[in-house]
Protein backbone atom coordinates (compact mmCIF):
# COMPACT_ATOMS: atom_id res chain seq x y z
CA UNK A 1 0.00 0.00 0.00
CA UNK A 2 1.61 3.22 -1.41
CA UNK A 3 -0.70 5.68 -0.31
CA UNK A 4 0.44 8.51 2.25
CA UNK A 5 -0.77 8.20 5.71
CA UNK A 6 -2.62 11.49 5.53
CA UNK A 7 -4.72 9.55 2.40
CA UNK A 8 -5.15 6.66 4.18
CA UNK A 9 -6.44 8.18 7.18
CA UNK A 10 -8.51 10.14 4.84
CA UNK A 11 -10.11 7.12 3.26
CA UNK A 12 -10.92 5.53 6.69
CA UNK A 13 -12.42 8.04 8.11
CA UNK A 14 -14.85 8.33 4.98
CA UNK A 15 -15.50 4.35 4.70
CA UNK A 16 -16.43 4.44 9.27
CA UNK A 17 -18.86 7.50 8.68
CA UNK A 18 -20.53 5.95 6.27
CA UNK A 19 -20.73 2.80 8.30
CA UNK A 20 -21.78 4.47 11.75
CA UNK A 21 -24.67 6.47 9.69
CA UNK A 22 -26.13 3.77 8.04
CA UNK A 23 -26.07 1.58 11.12
CA UNK A 24 -27.62 4.22 12.87
CA UNK A 25 -30.64 5.21 10.13
CA UNK A 26 -30.73 1.09 10.04
CA UNK A 27 -31.55 1.30 13.66
CA UNK A 28 -34.08 3.91 13.44
CA UNK A 29 -36.05 2.38 10.46
CA UNK A 30 -36.12 -0.63 12.12
CA UNK A 31 -37.51 1.45 15.18
CA UNK A 32 -40.47 3.16 13.19
CA UNK A 33 -39.00 6.23 13.47
CA UNK A 34 -37.83 7.04 9.64
CA UNK A 35 -40.39 7.80 7.27
CA UNK A 36 -40.32 5.50 4.08
CA UNK A 37 -37.98 2.59 2.80
CA UNK A 38 -34.44 2.86 3.59
CA UNK A 39 -32.02 1.72 1.46
CA UNK A 40 -28.76 0.84 3.77
CA UNK A 41 -24.62 1.18 2.03
CA UNK A 42 -23.41 -1.05 4.63
CA UNK A 43 -20.66 -3.23 3.08
CA UNK A 44 -20.16 -1.39 -0.28
CA UNK A 45 -18.30 1.90 1.70
CA UNK A 46 -15.18 1.08 -0.20
CA UNK A 47 -16.79 2.07 -3.40
CA UNK A 48 -17.70 5.51 -2.38
CA UNK A 49 -14.79 6.50 -0.01
CA UNK A 50 -12.52 5.61 -2.84
CA UNK A 51 -14.44 7.29 -5.54
CA UNK A 52 -15.05 10.40 -3.82
CA UNK A 53 -11.60 10.80 -2.14
CA UNK A 54 -10.15 11.34 -5.86
CA UNK A 55 -12.39 14.02 -6.53
CA UNK A 56 -12.31 18.24 -5.78
CA UNK A 57 -14.58 19.60 -3.85
CA UNK A 58 -16.37 21.04 -6.98
CA UNK A 59 -17.00 18.16 -8.67
CA UNK A 60 -19.89 16.50 -9.30
CA UNK A 61 -21.66 13.04 -8.74
CA UNK A 62 -25.07 11.46 -9.17
CA UNK A 63 -26.88 8.78 -7.09
CA UNK A 64 -28.58 5.98 -6.50
CA UNK A 65 -31.54 5.17 -4.23
CA UNK A 66 -28.90 3.66 -1.78
CA UNK A 67 -27.14 7.19 -1.65
CA UNK A 68 -25.91 8.16 1.47
CA UNK A 69 -22.78 6.23 1.67
CA UNK A 70 -22.08 8.80 -1.64
CA UNK A 71 -23.38 12.15 0.41
CA UNK A 72 -21.07 10.85 3.33
CA UNK A 73 -18.47 10.16 1.61
CA UNK A 74 -19.06 13.77 -0.62
CA UNK A 75 -18.34 15.51 3.31
CA UNK A 76 -22.38 15.34 4.05
CA UNK A 77 -23.30 17.05 7.27
CA UNK A 78 -24.26 14.23 10.01
CA UNK A 79 -26.92 16.72 11.30
CA UNK A 80 -28.95 17.93 8.29
CA UNK A 81 -28.41 14.29 6.57
CA UNK A 82 -30.21 12.79 9.52
CA UNK A 83 -33.07 15.27 10.07
CA UNK A 84 -34.03 15.00 5.74
CA UNK A 85 -34.34 11.23 6.93
CA UNK A 86 -36.73 12.60 9.74
CA UNK A 87 -38.66 14.78 6.86
CA UNK A 88 -37.68 17.91 9.18
CA UNK A 89 -37.45 21.14 7.82
CA UNK A 90 -33.71 21.49 8.80
CA UNK A 91 -32.77 18.90 6.29
CA UNK A 92 -30.83 19.24 3.57
CA UNK A 93 -33.58 19.19 1.55
CA UNK A 94 -35.99 20.73 3.83
CA UNK A 95 -37.07 17.56 4.97
CA UNK A 96 -39.15 16.68 1.55
CA UNK A 97 -36.50 14.40 -0.06
CA UNK A 98 -36.04 12.29 2.05
CA UNK A 99 -33.90 9.26 2.20
CA UNK A 100 -34.10 8.51 -1.95
CA UNK A 101 -33.43 11.91 -2.82
CA UNK A 102 -31.06 13.48 -0.42
CA UNK A 103 -28.92 16.05 -2.14
CA UNK A 104 -26.26 18.87 -1.48
CA UNK A 105 -25.75 20.72 -4.48
CA UNK A 106 -22.78 23.15 -2.35
CA UNK A 107 -21.04 19.54 -2.36
CA UNK A 108 -21.30 19.03 -5.45
CA UNK A 109 -24.00 15.63 -4.61
CA UNK A 110 -26.70 16.44 -7.22
CA UNK A 111 -29.22 13.99 -5.79
CA UNK A 112 -30.01 10.14 -4.91
CA UNK A 113 -32.41 9.14 -7.23
CA UNK A 114 -35.40 6.37 -6.39
CA UNK A 115 -35.37 5.98 -10.34
CA UNK A 116 -33.07 3.04 -10.90
CA UNK A 117 -30.36 3.81 -13.42
CA UNK A 118 -31.76 8.05 -13.85
CA UNK A 119 -28.54 9.42 -12.17
CA UNK A 120 -26.57 8.54 -15.31
CA UNK A 121 -28.39 10.93 -17.57
CA UNK A 122 -27.58 13.80 -14.58
CA UNK A 123 -24.08 12.81 -14.59
CA UNK A 124 -23.83 13.45 -18.04
CA UNK A 125 -25.57 16.84 -18.13
CA UNK A 126 -23.23 17.88 -15.46
CA UNK A 127 -19.80 16.55 -17.29
CA UNK A 128 -21.56 18.67 -20.76
CA UNK A 129 -22.04 22.08 -18.30
CA UNK A 130 -18.22 21.54 -16.97
CA UNK A 131 -16.87 20.66 -20.59
CA UNK A 132 -18.22 23.64 -21.66
CA UNK A 133 -17.21 26.33 -18.81
CA UNK A 134 -13.94 24.86 -19.18
CA UNK A 135 -13.08 24.88 -15.35
CA UNK A 136 -11.71 21.54 -15.27
CA UNK A 137 -14.22 19.84 -13.11
CA UNK A 138 -15.18 15.69 -13.40
CA UNK A 139 -18.23 14.28 -12.82
CA UNK A 140 -18.87 10.37 -11.65
CA UNK A 141 -22.52 9.02 -11.83
CA UNK A 142 -22.73 6.06 -9.00
CA UNK A 143 -24.85 3.00 -10.00
CA UNK A 144 -25.62 -0.66 -10.03
CA UNK A 145 -25.19 -3.52 -12.20
CA UNK A 146 -29.28 -3.36 -12.38
CA UNK A 147 -28.97 0.04 -14.13
CA UNK A 148 -26.91 -1.29 -16.54
CA UNK A 149 -30.10 -3.06 -18.12
CA UNK A 150 -31.73 0.34 -18.53
CA UNK A 151 -31.76 2.28 -21.56
CA UNK A 152 -31.56 5.54 -19.51
CA UNK A 153 -27.68 4.47 -19.03
CA UNK A 154 -27.30 3.02 -22.55
CA UNK A 155 -28.24 6.58 -23.73
CA UNK A 156 -26.08 8.50 -20.84
CA UNK A 157 -22.82 6.28 -22.05
CA UNK A 158 -23.78 6.68 -25.99
CA UNK A 159 -23.38 10.85 -25.41
CA UNK A 160 -20.94 10.79 -23.25
CA UNK A 161 -18.61 9.11 -25.07
CA UNK A 162 -19.81 10.93 -28.56
CA UNK A 163 -19.34 14.47 -26.88
CA UNK A 164 -16.15 13.52 -25.27
CA UNK A 165 -17.47 14.33 -21.80
CA UNK A 166 -15.30 14.50 -18.02
CA UNK A 167 -17.27 11.94 -16.69
CA UNK A 168 -16.68 8.38 -14.75
CA UNK A 169 -19.11 5.68 -14.84
CA UNK A 170 -18.53 4.07 -11.56
CA UNK A 171 -20.33 0.67 -11.30
CA UNK A 172 -21.11 -1.19 -8.33
CA UNK A 173 -21.83 -4.94 -9.15
CA UNK A 174 -23.28 -6.21 -6.23
CA UNK A 175 -24.86 -8.98 -8.17
CA UNK A 176 -28.19 -8.14 -6.94
CA UNK A 177 -31.03 -5.84 -8.57
CA UNK A 178 -33.71 -6.03 -5.29
CA UNK A 179 -33.77 -9.44 -4.78
CA UNK A 180 -32.60 -11.15 -8.40
CA UNK A 181 -29.07 -12.21 -8.59
CA UNK A 182 -27.58 -10.76 -11.81
CA UNK A 183 -27.22 -13.53 -13.72
CA UNK A 184 -31.07 -14.04 -14.28
CA UNK A 185 -31.03 -10.41 -15.76
CA UNK A 186 -28.07 -10.15 -18.24
CA UNK A 187 -25.93 -12.61 -19.95
CA UNK A 188 -22.57 -11.38 -19.53
CA UNK A 189 -20.25 -11.45 -16.40
CA UNK A 190 -18.61 -8.52 -16.70
CA UNK A 191 -20.52 -4.97 -16.46
CA UNK A 192 -17.20 -3.77 -17.84
CA UNK A 193 -18.14 -5.53 -21.08
CA UNK A 194 -20.34 -2.83 -21.95
CA UNK A 195 -17.79 -0.54 -22.01
CA UNK A 196 -15.77 -1.15 -25.45
CA UNK A 197 -19.41 -0.42 -27.44
CA UNK A 198 -19.27 2.86 -26.48
CA UNK A 199 -15.66 3.23 -27.01
CA UNK A 200 -14.77 3.92 -23.98
CA UNK A 201 -12.14 2.21 -21.46
CA UNK A 202 -12.91 0.05 -18.59
CA UNK A 203 -11.66 -1.59 -15.87
CA UNK A 204 -12.87 -4.62 -13.04
CA UNK A 205 -11.67 -3.82 -9.56
CA UNK A 206 -11.80 -5.18 -6.29
CA UNK A 207 -14.78 -2.88 -4.35
CA UNK A 208 -14.02 -4.38 -0.88
CA UNK A 209 -10.50 -2.72 -1.42
CA UNK A 210 -10.83 0.69 -0.59
CA UNK A 211 -7.31 1.47 -2.00
CA UNK A 212 -7.89 -0.51 -5.37
CA UNK A 213 -11.12 1.48 -5.78
CA UNK A 214 -9.01 4.72 -4.95
CA UNK A 215 -6.23 4.03 -7.47
CA UNK A 216 -8.69 3.14 -10.42
CA UNK A 217 -10.69 6.46 -9.75
CA UNK A 218 -7.32 8.55 -9.48
CA UNK A 219 -6.93 7.24 -12.89
CA UNK A 220 -10.10 7.79 -14.25
CA UNK A 221 -10.54 11.11 -12.83
CA UNK A 222 -7.34 12.49 -14.65
CA UNK A 223 -7.78 10.79 -18.09
CA UNK A 224 -11.54 12.90 -17.98
CA UNK A 225 -9.85 15.90 -16.41
CA UNK A 226 -7.49 16.24 -19.32
CA UNK A 227 -9.74 15.74 -22.02
CA UNK A 228 -9.36 12.00 -22.43
CA UNK A 229 -13.31 11.32 -22.19
CA UNK A 230 -15.58 8.93 -20.10
CA UNK A 231 -14.01 5.71 -18.40
CA UNK A 232 -16.13 2.72 -16.84
CA UNK A 233 -15.21 1.57 -13.92
CA UNK A 234 -16.40 -1.68 -12.18
CA UNK A 235 -15.85 -2.34 -8.39
CA UNK A 236 -17.19 -5.48 -7.45
CA UNK A 237 -18.88 -5.49 -4.08
CA UNK A 238 -21.43 -6.74 -1.69
CA UNK A 239 -24.61 -5.21 0.58
CA UNK A 240 -24.46 -6.79 3.52
CA UNK A 241 -28.53 -6.16 4.86
CA UNK A 242 -31.34 -6.39 2.81
CA UNK A 243 -32.46 -4.31 -0.10
CA UNK A 244 -34.27 -1.93 1.76
CA UNK A 245 -34.02 -1.99 6.03
CA UNK A 246 -31.57 -4.27 8.15
CA UNK A 247 -33.52 -7.18 8.18
CA UNK A 248 -35.22 -10.04 5.57
CA UNK A 249 -38.45 -9.28 6.37
CA UNK A 250 -38.95 -13.31 5.31
CA UNK A 251 -37.98 -13.11 1.76
CA UNK A 252 -34.87 -15.89 1.95
CA UNK A 253 -32.85 -15.02 -1.46
CA UNK A 254 -29.12 -15.15 -1.08
CA UNK A 255 -27.38 -17.89 0.27
CA UNK A 256 -26.36 -17.76 4.03
CA UNK A 257 -22.73 -18.94 3.34
CA UNK A 258 -22.64 -16.07 0.32
CA UNK A 259 -23.54 -13.58 2.83
CA UNK A 260 -21.28 -15.12 5.75
CA UNK A 261 -17.82 -14.64 2.68
CA UNK A 262 -18.55 -11.00 1.91
CA UNK A 263 -18.74 -9.87 4.95
CA UNK A 264 -15.67 -12.07 6.04
CA UNK A 265 -14.17 -9.60 3.93
CA UNK A 266 -15.55 -6.35 5.18
CA UNK A 267 -13.82 -2.94 3.66
CA UNK A 268 -13.32 -1.51 6.84
CA UNK A 269 -12.44 -3.63 8.99
CA UNK A 270 -9.87 -5.47 6.66
CA UNK A 271 -8.03 -2.02 5.81
CA UNK A 272 -7.97 -1.42 9.28
CA UNK A 273 -6.03 -4.29 9.78
CA UNK A 274 -3.22 -3.70 7.06
CA UNK A 275 -3.05 0.24 8.39
CA UNK A 276 -2.20 -1.82 12.14
CA UNK A 277 0.23 -4.25 10.23
CA UNK A 278 2.14 -1.74 8.55
CA UNK A 279 2.20 1.21 11.43
CA UNK A 280 0.19 3.74 9.84
CA UNK A 281 -2.59 3.40 12.55
CA UNK A 282 -2.75 1.82 16.07
CA UNK A 283 -6.10 -0.27 17.26
CA UNK A 284 -6.60 2.16 20.06
CA UNK A 285 -6.91 5.00 17.48
CA UNK A 286 -8.91 2.98 15.48
CA UNK A 287 -11.26 2.55 18.30
CA UNK A 288 -11.16 6.72 19.11
CA UNK A 289 -12.17 6.96 15.62
CA UNK A 290 -15.39 4.59 15.77
CA UNK A 291 -15.90 6.67 19.19
CA UNK A 292 -16.11 9.74 18.21
CA UNK A 293 -17.94 9.65 14.98
CA UNK A 294 -20.21 7.54 16.85
CA UNK A 295 -21.03 10.04 19.04
CA UNK A 296 -21.05 12.67 16.60
CA UNK A 297 -24.23 10.70 15.44
CA UNK A 298 -25.81 10.59 18.63
CA UNK A 299 -25.64 14.55 18.39
CA UNK A 300 -27.31 14.13 14.87
CA UNK A 301 -29.89 12.14 16.38
CA UNK A 302 -31.08 14.19 18.98
CA UNK A 303 -30.78 17.34 16.52
CA UNK A 304 -32.81 15.61 13.78
CA UNK A 305 -35.37 14.62 16.74
CA UNK A 306 -35.73 18.63 17.96
CA UNK A 307 -36.01 19.73 14.88
CA UNK A 308 -39.47 20.68 13.44
CA UNK A 309 -41.53 19.86 10.49
CA UNK A 310 -42.35 21.82 7.58
CA UNK A 311 -45.03 23.51 7.66
CA UNK A 312 -48.29 23.62 5.55
CA UNK A 313 -47.56 26.65 3.66
CA UNK A 314 -44.10 25.58 2.81
CA UNK A 315 -45.52 22.48 0.64
CA UNK A 316 -44.93 24.00 -2.92
CA UNK A 317 -42.02 25.83 -1.76
CA UNK A 318 -38.28 24.61 -3.73
CA UNK A 319 -41.12 22.03 -5.53
CA UNK A 320 -40.82 21.91 -9.28
CA UNK A 321 -44.49 20.81 -10.75
CA UNK A 322 -45.40 19.82 -14.44
CA UNK A 323 -48.47 21.97 -14.15
CA UNK A 324 -46.83 25.21 -13.55
CA UNK A 325 -43.33 24.34 -15.49
CA UNK A 326 -41.23 26.32 -12.80
CA UNK A 327 -40.26 26.38 -9.48
CA UNK A 328 -42.70 28.05 -6.55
Amino acid sequence: MDLSPPVQFDLHRRMVRIRVFEEAAGRLAEANKLPGFLHLYVGEEAVAAGVCAALNDDDHITSTHRGHGHLVAKGGDFNRMMAELMGKSTGMCKGKGGSMHISDLSLGMLGANGIVGAGSPIAVGAAFANKYRGRGQVAVAFFGDGATNIGAFHEAANMACALHLPIVFACENNEYGEFTPRSATMAITDIVDRAAGYGMPGVIIDGMDVVAVHEATLEAVARARAGGGPSLIEAKTYRFYNHHGIQNLGLKYRPDDEVARWKERDPIFTFEDRMIENGTMTRDRVDEIWAGLRGEIDVAIKFAEDSPLPTPDQILVDVYTSMTGAAQ
